[in-house]
């Protein structure tokens, strides 16, 4: 158990109180719960929470009035989460991967609404994908975009595609977005993702999802390559192995079936 330094600072500890207490409540709470609960009062809890959301780490949701853990919370702890524990874990399964398929293997996570490639074992073939770690990418385009969409609820789906809409990238393209909620239910109950040509001419990608302890889909891994060699009689394959790969990533990440 952590010793309790003499030098605390007291609104600081306070904050932090907040913050936890919050993450227990997903529809928030408002200044006079929060008091209640932690014994602060409500004067100090608003000064608390005015401070906590001019730096993004809560907000206030304008209809309820009520307050939530902000995107900065998410952001600071995904950054600690997918450097130290996604990317080193998985390292070894996306190596075997790429000796099974000997097509390149991408790790992907979603990063407010986007696709973020955050790690990629290059195919041995010559001609390969020309993706590399960094990029960002839609998600009503790509297979581990639709493969992390697929588990999340319809608001969060509606908002993404709010802020991002659903461009044409090729004329495979998905572009309606409830053919795009048909497709992800498709998606959920088969396991994985396709991108058949839909986010870059002459590229095929099959993709399967990566869950965390709580069951939450967190990531997604992925086969990628050209068509002359991801042909549509391939998929089925492909698949099984990456939806091997991803539920060996997520236990390795304490992931449990029982959770779905």
């Amino acid at each position: 158990m952590r010793r309790k330094p003499t030098n605390l600072v007291k609104s600081l500890d306070r904050s932090v109180d907040i913050l936890e207490e919050l993450a227990k409540y997903k529809e928030g709470l408002g200044v006079t719960e929060l008091g209640n609960r932690l014994d602060i009062h409500k004067s100090s809890v608003h000064r608390l929470l005015s401070t906590l959301v001019y730096r993004g780490l809560v907000e206030q949701d304008e209809e309820t009035g009520k307050y939530k853990l902000g995107l900065k919370i998410f952001e600071l702890g995904s950054k600690i989460f997918n450097d130290l524990e996604i990317k080193e874990y998985a390292r070894p399964y996306l190596e075997q991967l790429v000796e099974e398929t000997s097509e390149t293997v991408h790790l992907v996570i979603l990063d407010q609404g986007e696709v973020l490639y955050v790690d990629k074992v290059k195919s041995p073939e010559t001609i390969t994908m020309a993706s590399q770690i960094g990029s960002r990418g839609p998600v009503h385009s790509t297979g581990v975009g639709k493969a992390i969409t697929a588990y999340l609820d319809e608001k969060e789906i509606d908002n993404i595609i709010e802020k991002w809409g659903m461009p044409k990238r090729t004329k495979n393209t998905i572009t309606d977005l409830q053919d795009f909620k048909e497709h992800l239910d498709l998606i959920k109950k088969r396991g994985y993702a396709v991108d058949d040509i839909e986010n870059e001419p002459g590229i095929r990608c099959v993709a399967a999802p990566i869950f965390d302890y709580n069951g939450e889909v967190i990531a997604a891994v992925s086969v990628s390559g050209p068509t002359m060699r991801v042909t549509k009689e391939r998929i089925s394959k492909l698949a099984k192995k990456v939806k091997e790969t991803g539920l060996q990533i997520s236990y390795r990440l304490g992931y449990s079936p029982n959770h779905q």
